[in-house]
């Protein structure tokens, strides 16, 4: 069975900073593209940033300069470092991984969810 466990959420005053991480375990051959999206009350579930297995990264527009995503592959973990995080920031953050299964299916998972707030 496969597992995203995600870490690293809380509370943080505006221009403070956070770090999540989000561990795969469980049985797969690999992991594909990884990253971070987000939910905050009333809102369609956003793309924040992912990652490729190459180590390709992309951003949503708001977040750039400011959120850095990586991995570690030998530990199959994900990294969102955010800084300068305002109440806009604030929302549930989960991670999702495209993982293959064998040798050619693949399937996303996706996390819990951890909470970030940020208060002004």
């Amino acid at each position: 069975q496969v597992q995203l466990v995600e870490s690293g959420g809380g509370w943080v005053q505006a221009g403070g900073s956070l770090r999540l991480s989000c561990a795969a375990s469980g049985s797969f051959s690999s992991i594909n593209t990884m990253g971070w999206y987000r939910q905050a009350p009333g809102k369609q579930r956003e793309l924040v940033a992912f990652i490729t297995n190459v180590g390709f990264t992309n951003y949503k527009d708001s977040v750039k300069g400011r959120f850095t995503i990586s991995r570690d592959n030998t530990k199959n973990t994900v990294y969102l470092q955010m800084n300068s995080l305002n109440p806009e920031d604030t929302a549930v953050y989960y991670c999702k991984a495209r993982l293959r299964l064998g040798m050619v299916y693949e399937n996303d998972y996706w996390g819990q969810g951890t909470q970030v707030t940020v208060s002004s």
